[in-house]
């Protein structure tokens, strides 16, 4: 719950700031209109990640289209409120701004009763070879995509050619259509543009699939097979695709020469053989910054003509080998920017250290002034005693206690305990034992000691707010003695006991006296008075010792009750500091380990860095607005209060307040390079290693987009013979550190590296393109050819061409 709750709060900021800083950024253009082509049901979960990205990247993408050819068999990716069969369009958003077409045609039909895979994939080419239904339903389809397209020409700096970027998964049987579904709209489109150049994006998923296993893998073969032919240069097609209004076919013819431009393999691992982070997420962007990069308006021609601009020729031409056979091409893509999520857990951390620290650190009185915060000073304790105690002056009222008749000159030798019993028998006992001892048992039984220490306590900390559970752990527990109340508390419990062993032995010591020995005025033969004055004596010395004993035994019982309090108390407060030393902990491990995972999304001086930055800024903030801020009500409040609620409430309230106060202030407000270059020359102790330099720095994170920029497709030989890289940057030209990574190894490099001017301060992006690799280069053909001859063998049929069509198996 407490992790998930951190990693809400950091994802959260971190979307944020990064929607914020990509406003801010300057978006590219697309030069010529742009036509996604997505065949087959896997290929539309691609669909909604490349619309947003591109609605970040391109301020134009209004007036992109996304089309999806399903099977419809299934509502995945579908539109809302539409069936599969028919054409569905998605064209407007929340705030009423013209946004992305998607536009759908579902084949519905096309796959029923070929459940069977042992000729699923056959049977659905057949199917629509035979069936001109769905050839009407596609050309209706494809010139819907054409008139709208022409409805946004204005966006485009030109309208002469338009890029078709075909998209399918390697293992969907609908792919089995691609040379029909491609050519078609090639036709179309041809109709409104002077050319179409149209590139291939094959997605392969290499995870097994329990359900699948064998079959996805064979399918897949069976599709990059019949891509290898549809690449040959002497590749040809000819059928009637094109249908009229009233049902009349035209054929659709392409000459010998590879059906793409250039085919993409794109895979969910890499070419170290590792699982990319996002799996096919990755791909679909790295689609959109290959779309980019071949067609992107040049807006600044001052800028570009320093810059070394991708060409497409050039690029196809240094994939083709010396038999004339065309290379695939797969790509990687790298982002840095400012590791927001890190510096979200980073931040609050550390302001939680320092409100830890402000609780912490509150003046120490002296044990009196403690004491009475308690409620638990010597006149506090002696104004309950006095509330518990009946008054002396009732002491009085034994006066008129009846006594036995007995002469004074009968005592005179008698000790008093003797003369109390022969005067009174127990009726001096009884007596006090009822209007004292009772009474003052019985209001000791109705003291609350826990909520009368509580009261005290809570009205302090009301009075002085400076004082916190820290304090009261502290003070009430036992290991600071010097500094403890509930070690004084037990040290007046001991003089106490000391103070009752003497009364105990005064008040026996009295009662043994003799009577005449005792001091009070006597007159020669006035036994009456003189036994009246004797009484009155004896009262006051015997029975005053006698009150002034309960007294002290009174406050020994409250006293008592207190200490037992405060220990209990001293667990509850121990609970709370610990409570705080746990989040702490947890709250640094969220940190220090999503710093860990971004250390190669230069994660380096994060920690320190942001310490001091948070200090500072929590010092500005109370400089403005007062010593006590964070804890008014309206931001921490009562932090013990939020504790007792649990962890999850004070870390929520502390991630508000964090993301409200401290995350707001200006040192936060930084571009992705202004952060790194503060964070870069952060004055760091010279004895830490960990620290870098602002050059080590930046040759980390040139490090860092270069291995992360890694090939999504894993060959058989990494430098294989036909290997052919270029590089390309995505970031403002004019900062430090991309004229760093444009020249760091200049003279010695062996691949082709440019950059893509786009003013932002979000961060930097790598887009690695490598090419020239065949069918048989691909980890995935090797492993996967096994299965596909298996299937074969075993009566499954693939392909609707004769196999003396498909090219040999290598």
């Amino acid at each position: 719950m407490m992790r998930a709750m951190l990693e809400r709060f950091a994802s959260d900021y971190s979307a944020a700031e990064q929607q914020i800083s990509g406003l801010e950024d300057d978006q590219s253009s697309i030069h010529y209109p742009t036509v996604f082509l997505y065949i087959g049901d896997e290929a539309g979960h691609a669909i909604d990640p490349m619309i947003q990205s591109n609605e970040m990247k391109w301020d134009n993408n209004a007036g992109v289209i996304y089309f999806h050819v399903t099977s419809g068999e299934t509502d995945a990716g579908v539109a809302s409120g539409h069936q599969a069969d028919h054409i569905s369009t998605h064209s407007s958003n929340n705030d009423g701004r013209s946004a992305p077409k998607v536009m759908r045609v579902g084949l519905t039909g096309l796959a029923t009763g070929y459940s069977d895979n042992r000729t699923r994939r056959k049977d659905i080419g057949a199917a629509f070879q035979g069936e001109e239904s769905y050839l009407i339903k596609l050309n209706r389809a494809l010139r819907q995509v054409s008139d709208t397209i022409a409805d946004y020409g204005r966006l485009y700096a030109s309208f002469d050619r338009l890029h078709l970027a075909v998209i399918t998964r390697v293992d969907d049987p609908l792919n089995v259509l691609v040379p029909e579904i491609s050519l078609l709209a090639q036709a179309i489109f041809l109709q409104l543009f002077k050319s179409v150049q149209m590139d291939l994006y094959a997605l392969i998923t290499e995870r097994e699939q329990s359900e699948t296993f064998g079959y996805a893998s064979a399918a897949g073969i069976s599709f990059l097979r019949e891509l290898e032919g549809m690449q040959r240069p002497d590749y040809s097609y000819s059928a009637p695709l094109l249908m009229t209004g009233d049902g009349l076919s035209i054929p659709v013819t392409h000459k010998a020469s590879a059906l793409f431009d250039l085919v993409y393999v794109l895979s969910d691992r890499n070419e170290r053989g590792i699982t990319t982070l996002n799996g096919m997420r990755d791909n679909y962007e790295i689609i959109c910054h290959i779309l980019l990069l071949k067609n992107r308006n040049r807006k600044d021609a001052q800028v570009q003509s320093n810059d070394v601009s991708y060409n497409n020729s050039s690029f196809k031409n240094s994939l083709m080998s010396e038999s004339g056979r065309q290379g695939f091409v797969s790509a990687g893509l790298a982002k840095v920017k400012r590791p927001n999520y890190s510096i979200a857990l980073t931040v609050l951390y550390h302001f939680l250290k320092q409100i830890k620290a402000r609780l912490q650190n509150a003046p120490e009185p002296g044990m009196k002034e403690k004491l009475a915060l308690f409620g638990l000073d010597s006149a506090a304790l002696a104004a309950r005693v006095d509330a518990l105690v009946p008054e002396e002056d009732k002491l009085a009222d034994m006066t008129g206690l009846l006594t036995s008749g007995i002469r004074f000159d009968q005592l005179r030798r008698m000790s008093l305990r003797e003369a109390e019993e022969a005067l009174f028998g127990e009726g001096c006992d009884n007596f006090f034992r009822n209007h004292f001892t009772r009474q003052a048992e019985e209001r000791l039984g109705l003291t609350n000691a826990a909520q009368e220490l509580r009261r005290s306590v809570n009205r302090t900390i009301q009075e002085q707010p400076q004082i916190s559970f820290y304090q009261l752990s502290e003070w009430t527990g036992e290991k600071n003695e010097a500094g403890s109340v509930l070690e004084a508390v037990r040290s007046r419990m001991r003089d106490l006991v000391r103070e009752i062993d003497l009364a105990r032995d005064e008040l026996q010591q009295t009662r043994e006296m003799r009577v005449e020995d005792l001091k009070f005025q006597r007159l020669p033969f006035m036994d009456k008075q003189n036994l009246r004055a004797f009484i009155r004596a004896f009262l006051d010395t015997v029975y005053l010792l006698k009150w002034k004993l309960l007294r002290l035994e009174t406050e020994l019982d409250l006293v008592r009750r207190f200490a037992s309090e405060l220990e209990h108390m001293h667990e509850e407060y121990r609970i709370r500091v610990v409570q705080m030393s746990a989040l702490a902990e947890e709250f640094k491990a969220a940190a220090l380990q999503s710093i860990q995972s971004a250390d190669d999304y230069i994660g380096q001086n994060i920690f320190e860095y942001y310490e001091r930055v948070t200090e500072n800024a929590m010092m500005e903030i109370e400089e403005k607005r007062g010593a006590s801020v964070f804890f008014e009500e309206r931001h921490l409040g009562n932090v013990l209060e939020l504790l007792v609620q649990g962890g999850q409430a004070f870390a929520e309230r502390m991630t508000m307040v964090c993301r409200k106060l401290i995350l707001t202030a200006e040192p936060f407000a930084q571009t992705f390079e202004e952060e790194l270059l503060l964070r870069a020359n952060v004055s760091v102790d010279y004895n830490n290693r960990k620290a870098l330099s602002r050059d080590e720095l930046f040759h980390r994170l040139y490090r860092t987009l270069e291995d992360n920029a890694v090939i999504h497709i894993r060959l058989l030989d990494y430098t294989h013979e036909h290997r052919y890289e270029e590089k390309y940057l995505f970031g403002d030209r004019e900062t430090e550190f991309i004229r760093y990574a444009l020249g760091v190894d200049e003279t010695s490099r062996i691949y082709k590296l440019g950059c893509v001017h786009e003013k932002r301060s979000s961060g930097v992006e790598k887009l690695n393109i490598m090419g020239g690799f065949h069918l048989e280069d691909l980890m995935y053909y090797r492993n996967g050819k096994v299965y596909y001859e298996t299937y074969l063998q075993n009566g499954y049929e693939f392909h609707t061409l004769h196999p003396s069509l498909l090219p040999e198996l290598r």
